[in-house]
């Protein structure tokens, strides 16, 4: 008789494996199958992370399959390129699922921070859904970068009764700084969009690889650092394949 399909969208923070909480682990080791996209040779690391909690965590045995990441194109209407890419990663999960779980159980993928801030994985579920029919889907939240970067620079998120506004990179340099809050975190920024803005009274906490050993940290006034950041970011980039990292913007009140 077949089961009924579950899907486990597991939050793993930053790739450190002591950042998993116990849901989580517990969530891997009731998985009949866990999926690890491979996104390129130019990111061996990020798959590597995958398999090194997968080692670490599991206490009994699950199947493992690895498979290729569609990639997203580059021109085009982004929101266009996006919706793209996301109908071409259900198509990828739902052949995954098909070949290696035919008659249900539980299939678990393991996603960077939380799958609810700046992720797709619960978008790409709805696809798999409605692709599909009848799909269970559980999140397992986990430590976000915004916690990571906020903890290794021992700050609090917010000023004292405060708003805070999260946002892209891609926004910030559209748009310039918003007017809802004097607190900006800023996410999947890959142009380094604080150069467009005025820097004075802007204060930047920014930080790369938060929780592994190549964790780069980085903080002062705006005018003063943003130069440093900006060719520090370039090296790592350079000499890891790949960079995540996020950064933290306050207007400095006099």
């Amino acid at each position: 008789m077949a089961k009924a399909l579950e899907l486990h969208l597991v939050g793993i923070g930053t790739g450190n494996p002591d950042h998993l909480t116990l849901a989580a682990i517990a969530a891997l080791n009731e998985a009949d199958l866990i999926l690890l996209p491979r996104k390129g040779e130019d990111k061996t690391d990020l798959i590597d992370l995958r398999r090194a909690i997968c080692d670490r965590v599991l206490h009994r045995p699950v199947r493992i399959v690895e498979f290729d990441l569609p990639v997203r194109a580059a021109d085009g209407d982004y929101l266009a390129a996006v919706n793209q890419w996301h109908d071409a990663i259900a198509d990828a999960w739902l052949h995954q699922i098909a070949t290696h779980l035919p008659a249900g159980g539980r299939v678990a993928l393991l996603v960077w921070g939380d799958p609810s801030l700046y992720d797709s994985s619960l978008r790409i579920a709805a696809r798999v859904k409605a692709r599909r029919g009848a799909l269970a889907v559980r999140v397992v939240p986990g430590i976000t970068s915004v916690q990571a970067l906020t903890a290794a620079h021992r700050i609090a998120l917010n000023e004292l009764a405060e708003p805070v506004l999260l946002t892209t990179g891609r926004r910030l340099r559209e748009r310039g700084w918003p007017r809802e809050a004097d607190t900006v975190v800023v996410m999947l920024d890959a142009a380094c969009a604080f150069q467009t803005l005025d820097p004075q009274a802007l204060y930047i906490w920014w930080g790369a690889y938060l929780g592994l050993p190549q964790q780069a940290l980085a903080c002062g006034p705006l005018a003063a650092v943003a130069g440093d950041i900006v060719r520090r970011r370039a090296q790592l980039r350079q000499q890891h394949g790949w960079i995540m990292d996020i950064y933290l913007l306050r207007r400095m009140r006099t």
